[in-house]
């Protein structure tokens, strides 16, 4: 099954006047929708724009696997963890809130932040939460690149949920991707402009397929970037 969905139909949420920006793929604070409430693994796909100086203050999180992907300026992080530092484009970070973390971000850049941040479910509930952060080479020429993974990919930052990969692909015009084989498939046009078939897919389109088989993405006009999640169960509450 494929289901599209279209930038425009996101939830616009955050606070604007704070500087804040944020457009929702599911179900998300002040707004519920019954009928979206997330897809396989995840809970929480948003889009967030940070004007300079803007972020969120201290909150907690916990049982949530998060993972950010940078698109531009540069995000300072600081947690109960003990680690701090800036993210910055070519960078992805997951945090793995266990039992509970505390946390706060904010835009460290003179210009405008954009970064993706993602949530879902672990596949273990509780014990220590933990923090880690990957550089990110994507090929020109295409290809998926496993960049958070729960199944021990070299060079992707680790996750506490052995059913799910997060890749990450550039595509130059005509370039190809194929996406995995998975029982769940997210797949989130970062930038530029794609086709999955004869579909166009523009930035922030997103598509979720449910068993999803011998399908590929590919740059239109100008090419673009994509993150696509690969997924191997529905939450388990047992």
């Amino acid at each position: 099954m494929i289901d599209i969905r279209r930038a425009d139909t996101r939830y616009r949420g955050g606070d604007r006047q704070a500087g804040i920006d944020t457009r929702h793929a599911f179900s998300f604070s002040g707004h519920y929708d019954p009928d979206n409430t997330g897809f396989g693994l995840l809970t929480a796909v948003n889009d967030e724009r940070l004007e300079p100086g803007a972020g969120f203050g201290e909150h907690r999180h916990r049982d949530t696997e998060i993972v950010t992907w940078m698109v531009e300026g540069a995000l300072e992080h600081r947690d109960s963890t003990g680690a701090a530092g800036t993210l910055r484009p070519g960078q992805v970070q997951s945090t793995g809130s266990g039992a509970g973390i505390l946390h706060t971000e904010r835009n460290a850049h003179t210009g405008p932040t954009r970064f993706l941040q993602m949530w879902l479910h672990p596949d273990r509930y509780g014990g220590p939460p933990r923090h880690d952060r990957a550089d990110v080479t994507l090929p020109q020429d295409g290809g998926l690149v496993p960049v958070a993974s729960g199944r021990g990919h070299a060079g992707a930052v680790a996750l506490r949920q052995a059913d799910a990969v997060l890749h990450a692909a550039r595509l130059g015009e005509g370039g190809t991707a194929a996406l995995p084989r998975a029982p769940f498939v997210y797949v989130h046009v970062v930038r530029g402009a794609l086709r999955l078939g004869e579909e166009p897919l523009g930035e922030g389109d997103a598509v979720r397929l449910t068993g999803c088989r011998d399908l590929e993405v590919a740059g239109a006009e100008g090419g673009g970037e994509v993150l696509v999640w690969e997924m191997h169960a529905e939450p388990s509450y047992g």
